[in-house]
């Protein structure tokens, strides 16, 4: 191999010949070229007597001034005793086999988010929301620009309170990264919500509950979501924990929601009025092998068969959600369109949007009109008590639990009948 001096100029000029050759200006620092024509620079060293060749890129795409610089760097690394022919392999590899935002979704629902109550909830939200986006990109190269990107386009739809919970939860995620090493930082840094965390107010009007009662009997709605839905609104519990009822958890007009399913972790009894009874009743059903009776097991199945668990509660809000602007069609099941292009659509519940949560705040907002206390209902609500009061206050006011659902029955009752209630010994309320 010839050793002489590169220049730009040399390098140029240097032709293909019938076999490949080296040309080399001393240190290691050469170039080969190819009976194609193909001009490489490559750095020729050995450690550990070892003869080692590395690949600093092509010529011209890589300029003798570049080459030279990427030869100086790896020459230093040998004098100090380290391999950057092995560095650059290892580090092709790490970027090879690193995560892609799918590969850590599927490990903080694993590792993470599997022991937490919201899992089921997280993993919607990131195969609905993050994985479209970002799930083939490597983790690590999410930057703050691209979370401020996907929280924008989310408000920019119309679901601002949904880009909120978008940021809550995958700042979990990447957060739950660097703490595993999966990641040396977290691009959610200084990421500020893009929509105030504003408290729902929502609750309906006696009209309201009217319209609502009798519609969801002709909306678009299976039994069982119909049922729980009613449910929700009677007894003031939340969405998830009327969805997942089980019969083992009724004993006569109780109800005892066990602490794995509260939403606050602490085991919950709820009366059940005679209204509540009816929308859960029966509670058995006939086994189809024996003929027997047998406890119903979930009051609000899945509807696949092969699936023994209850509806999800996810499909409580959303067929509220699809029945507020239920697509119209016309006799042939053709779509319609208004005025401006826009597919038609009807609201089939005949009433302002809510969600299933505004039931559970509309029966507490009405049983606190009718006059008790606040401590009753924050225990017909399972709301976590707080301060002194979560230690030495340790009365589970189940007989007061059952007045207060019971006056709401009657309320109820009369708002849907539009009957008298009749005469509601009020409480005064807490101060």
């Amino acid at each position: 191999m010839k050793v002489t001096t590169f220049t730009d100029t040399m390098i140029r000029k240097l032709k293909p010949e019938d076999k490949k050759y080296i040309r080399g200006e001393g240190n290691g620092f050469t170039i080969r070229v190819m009976p194609s024509g193909v001009k490489t620079w490559l750095y020729v060293y050995s450690i550990d007597g070892k003869r080692r060749e590395m690949n600093l890129g092509g010529y011209p795409y890589v300029p003798l001034e570049t080459a030279r610089l990427k030869f100086e760097a790896a020459k230093r690394k040998v004098k100090n005793g380290n391999d950057p022919l092995a560095e650059k392999e290892a580090a092709v590899h790490a970027r090879r086999t690193a995560l892609t935002v799918s590969d850590l979704v599927k490990e903080y629902l694993e590792k993470h988010a599997v022991h937490k109550r919201s899992g089921a909830a997280d993993k919607r939200l990131l195969d609905v929301e993050v994985i479209p986006i970002w799930g083939k990109r490597k983790a690590e190269d999410i930057r703050k620009r691209d979370v401020v990107l996907l929280l924008e386009s989310i408000v920019e739809r119309g679901a601002p309170a949904m880009s909120n919970q978008v940021l809550k939860i995958t700042r979990k995620m990447f957060n739950f990264a660097v703490e595993r090493d999966i990641l040396p930082h977290s691009p959610f840094a200084s990421v500020k919500a893009l929509a105030p965390n504003n408290s729902r107010e929502r609750t309906l009007s006696e009209a309201e509950i009217r319209t609502l009662w009798g519609s969801l009997d002709s909306a678009a709605i299976s039994d069982e979501i119909r049922r729980a839905l009613k449910l929700v609104l009677v007894t003031g519990q939340r969405p998830g924990e009327v969805a997942g009822m089980h019969t083992a958890e009724i004993d006569g007009q109780w109800w005892t929601i066990p602490a794995g399913r509260a939403k606050n972790g602490r085991e919950h009894r709820v009366f059940l009025a005679a209204t509540a009874l009816e929308l859960i009743a029966p509670l058995t059903s006939v086994d189809e092998e024996t003929g027997e009776e047998v406890p119903k097991g979930y009051i609000f199945p899945c509807p696949h068969k092969k699936k023994i668990q209850p509806i999800d509660s996810h499909a409580l809000p959303v067929a509220v959600r699809r029945n507020l602007e239920w697509p119209v069609h016309g006799p042939k099941g053709s779509p319609l369109f208004d005025k401006d292009g826009n597919q038609a659509k009807e609201n089939r519940l005949g009433i302002d949007q809510f969600t299933p949560h505004d039931l559970r705040r509309t029966a507490a907002t009405f049983i606190a009109s009718m006059g008790f206390m606040d401590e009753i209902i924050d225990a017909v609500l399972n709301h976590k008590k707080h301060g002194i009061i979560s230690t030495y206050n340790r009365h589970k006011y189940d007989a007061e639990k059952q007045q207060a659902l019971e006056a709401w029955d009657r309320k109820l009752k009369s708002i849907i009948t539009e009957k008298s209630a009749g005469k509601v010994i009020p409480i005064l309320r807490a101060r």
